[in-house]
């Protein structure tokens, strides 16, 4: 097999051109299919990792009416009591869940003021110590919201990055004053935002998928929540999860846990099954790609077919000297083994050459588009391995040739 080996390199170098020429069709075929799968896996990646957030596996849980989410601006709810300790350690004992909490949340319009800049359409949200860790966000100045905050009914604030900027611009916001639905709060942390990743939305379900985890957000103390809205209004709950895998079944039992103290037969506890939603997007162009890989893999087909043609011209110039390796001894699958290794040599030269510049066209395609790539290494070990196949079906009429050529008559072609 080295002997072979060795014999295919030499055989290949012979034959700079006509040996790159013929594992074009196999370099091409193989690049393309590496940078389209390069872009759909990146894309789809930035999908999920947007809808379910930074490796923070997190599913929240709050209330529906019918398919959407309730809106408090509508009234308090009747038969939704708000959520005991005890039930919150319930929602902690959920196997696979590393840590609950609970937090109440409104879109503000008109309620957020300093001095004369409003900041409207984002969300305020009353949490518990505990919220920031769970969440996995950052607190990137200040402090976050404490168990004393809460205690003390405190009228403190922390602000993302993108409520800071509107209304503070450049400023320092710790230590300020924003007002809330006209009491005073004073600002003493601001946490970071999360990456965004910016989707095309083609409907208005797409809007409000994406719409619930965009925005500015303020968070106040959940027990000072009752300085500007109702006191007893029931809360939603967020739980950390150890892994996207396990969000799907975490979310549907914290939601029965929740609606078993629920009366209302119209408002009801859901969870955002942000898993789901993120494998319904990326399924929607499921059947572009799986058509642009066939596309691709036609290539792989000329280049195969390549390989055969420039076979059988090796095996015709080198037809004496298969004459008189046979005349000396050697057998039919010496012969064959020798021509069908440099075939596999061949294409497999070229399917490692096709996923480097595979990954090559993927980064070019993120510089100039701006798209999202992640290269996967199945994909990539997968096109050699089907490079080497080529190699082997198509090599098998050249190698049947040379191996079955008369001796006599191979010894007399010049």
């Amino acid at each position: 097999m080295i002997e072979n080996i060795r014999l295919s390199f030499r055989g290949i170098f012979a034959h700079k051109m006509r040996s790159f020429l013929t594992m074009l069709g196999i370099i091409i075929g193989i690049a393309s299919i590496i940078a389209i799968v390069s872009t759909i896996k990146g894309t789809n990646d930035q999908i999920e990792k947007n809808l379910i957030g930074s490796g923070d596996n997190t599913v929240k849980v709050s209330l529906y009416q019918d398919d959407w989410e309730y809106s408090f601006d509508s009234g308090l709810p009747g038969g939704i009591p708000v959520v005991s300790e005890e039930t919150l350690e319930s929602l902690k004992t959920i196997d696979h869940v590393e840590g609950a909490t609970l937090y109440r949340s409104r879109q503000n319009y008109q309620t957020i003021y300093r001095n004369n800049t409003s900041l409207d359409g984002g969300y305020i949200l009353g949490v518990q110590q505990d919220y920031f860790s769970i969440a996995g966000l950052t607190i990137k100045k200040g402090r976050g919201i404490t168990d004393a905050d809460n205690k003390k009914y405190a009228q403190v604030a922390v602000l993302d990055e993108t409520s800071a900027q509107l209304l503070f611009g450049e400023n320092d916001p710790i230590g300020k004053t924003i007002e809330i639905k006209n009491t005073p709060f004073t600002i003493v942390g601001v946490c970071a935002d999360k990456e965004k990743f910016e989707p095309s939305m083609d409907s208005i379900d797409d809007y409000w998928t994406y719409n619930q985890s965009s925005g500015s957000k303020v968070y106040v103390p959940s027990e000072s929540w009752p300085i500007f809205y109702q006191f007893d209004e029931p809360q939603n709950a967020i739980l950390k999860v150890d892994a996207t895998s396990n969000m799907t079944s975490v979310g549907k039992e914290a939601a029965n846990i929740l609606n078993t103290y629920v009366s209302s037969s119209s408002i009801q506890y859901k969870a955002q099954d942000l898993l789901k939603q993120a494998k319904d997007i990326q399924s929607l162009s499921q059947s572009t790609n799986a058509m642009l890989i066939w596309i691709a893999g036609i290539s792989l087909l000329v280049g195969g077919i390549g390989v055969m043609n420039i076979m059988l011209v090796t095996v015709t110039e080198r037809t004496g000297e298969i004459g008189l390796k046979k005349a000396i001894g050697a057998r039919k699958k010496a012969i064959m083994s020798q021509f069908l290794t440099e075939a596999v040599v061949l294409t497999s030269i070229g399917g490692i050459a096709g996923v480097f510049t595979g990954i090559g066209l993927a980064q070019l395609i993120s510089m100039l588009n701006g798209t999202p790539v992640s290269i996967s290494v199945p994909a990539s070990l997968l096109s050699v391995l089907f490079s080497m196949a080529i190699g082997i079906i198509f090599g098998l009429l050249p190698s049947y040739k040379a191996a079955n050529l008369d001796p006599i008559e191979a010894l007399r072609h010049e």
